[in-house]
């Protein structure tokens, strides 16, 4: 629809248009973040509904000004057009996906996390994906005329052929890595009860219950399930806790906070196991959620009006892999899986990553959407590394998702449970994952400011 409406438009009307949709499109897509400010975090309903409206409007900039510079650069040669539309399109997905720490939601690409484009996936990742879905929507918008011109036909079939090479290539640069039973812990704590100092003890009373009957060799519960410090926790039940996970082969990874008012608290993940080197195991989550976790620069006084407990966090600092039982496991948490390109160098190299773990609490965000979205973020990064993605969740979606992006289980949203299931990890390199630890994103831009250098307008 886009590619058709700014075809023929002017660089004021195109950028207009790229504008307005971008807009439609995130309002669309994160109108759940008013839930957030206004259920959760006590702000006005208007004002939560214009920060929702400001956000999207502000990201929606990128698309305008990737739609204006296409304008700007189009000629009349269909196919460096639809190059030069596809180069726009993937500039602005990396600007709005890294930019000022980066904010990818719902990213174009991620469309195709089933079909098959998902077959692009390991070799150019998401932002390849975005890019040749720009390709093929510019070529369907050739197509608008009654009788199919030479130039949309031409096109088509570059366009299936790019769509089927990856079909054509190896697909499996992954291989069995061995298998660990899971049990993946779905509280469904209320966010307004969750820290609630009334209702605390019996929130971790019945959490310490849900561990102790979990069977798998690895336990994992959602994030901050304990909505306190480590030096908050009573050490008797610690103690309780630990004993618990002394048995050969198995361990817990349980969602808490570190530190301390003097160095800023950590979102955190603390692993018990019987293996010594395991004892002062902790996982903090390094890449921050503006507004929710960190202040941007100038923004107190937006971030004071929010009623958000521990708003202000520090960044963890801690990469290790947490072993257990055979498997290298590296924790995410919550939208940290969104930056694979945040955490490549654990999926490549001979002592790499064999399961991937999220653990995330989407209460604050309501029942509608966000959760698939969510879920659909993890089966991406499951076909750009190929390996499996387990995932504990507070409210949902609490899944296991394999190394081809299907979800192979998960529980029902919105209830309380434990999702047992076995697990094959995966060792080896995707094309992608080696040269995304190589050099980050930079080869798609430079390859997209190529594209718009060669393919300018010339006449």
């Amino acid at each position: 629809m886009l590619a058709h409406a700014t075809a023929c438009a002017g660089v004021g009307q195109a950028a207009r248009r790229g504008w307005l949709f971008a807009v439609g499109w995130l309002v669309s897509g994160l109108w759940w973040l008013y839930i957030s400010m206004h259920t959760y975090g006590g702000m006005a309903p208007w004002l939560a509904a214009l920060a929702v409206l400001v956000l999207a409007a502000a990201l929606a900039l990128y698309y305008a000004g990737a739609m204006a510079l296409y304008a700007q650069l189009r000629g009349k040669r269909p196919f460096a057009n639809a190059l030069l539309w596809a180069a726009c399109w993937l500039l602005a997905e990396l600007a709005r996906g890294t930019l000022f720490t980066g904010f990818p939601w719902i990213a174009s690409g991620y469309a195709h996390t089933v079909g098959p484009l998902a077959a692009l996936a390991p070799w150019v990742g998401i932002y390849g994906v975005c890019a040749v879905s720009a390709w093929v929507a510019f070529t369907l918008a050739t197509w608008s005329g009654p009788i199919p011109s030479r130039a949309a036909i031409v096109l088509s079939v570059w366009a299936l052929g790019i769509v089927a090479l990856p079909h054509m290539l190896p697909s499996e640069f992954t291989r069995p890595a061995g298998s660990l039973t899971v049990s993946l812990l779905q509280p469904n704590v209320a966010q307004e009860l969750k820290f609630d100092p009334t209702r605390i003890e019996g929130n971790l009373s019945r959490m310490a219950s849900q561990i102790s009957s979990a069977r798998g060799d690895l336990v994992v519960t959602p994030e901050s399930v304990i909505p306190l410090t480590r030096v908050e926790v009573n050490d008797r039940d610690w103690a309780s806790l630990r004993e618990a996970f002394q048995h050969r082969g198995r361990g817990l990874l349980i969602g808490m906070f570190l530190g301390n008012d003097n160095d800023g608290y950590v979102n955190s993940l603390i692993g018990l196991s019987s293996d010594p080197q395991a004892v002062d195991y902790h996982y903090g989550k390094r890449h921050l959620l503006p507004f929710g976790e960190f202040v941007p620069p100038g923004f107190r006084w937006f971030v004071d009006l929010l009623d958000i407990p521990l708003g202000d966090q520090a960044a963890g600092k801690n990469t290790a892999i947490f072993n257990l039982g055979g498997q290298r496991l590296q924790p995410l948490i919550c939208y940290e899986d969104l930056f694979g390109e945040d955490f490549a160098n654990s999926v490549t190299g001979a002592r790499s990553a064999t399961i991937l773990v999220n653990v995330s609490n989407l209460a604050w965000f309501g029942q509608w959407l966000v959760q698939d979205q969510h879920l659909q973020f993890s089966q991406m990064r499951a076909l750009e590394f190929q390996r499996p993605v387990i995932r504990s969740t507070n409210t949902g979606a609490t899944a296991v998702v394999n190394h081809h992006g299907q979800v192979a289980e998960r529980l029902p949203a919105l209830t309380r449970g434990t999702l047992e299931a076995s697990v094959q990890g995966r060792s080896g390199d995707t094309p992608y994952a080696r040269w995304l630890a190589a050099t980050g994103l930079w080869p798609l831009a430079l390859l997209a400011l190529l594209l718009l250098l060669v393919l300018r307008r010339r006449d």
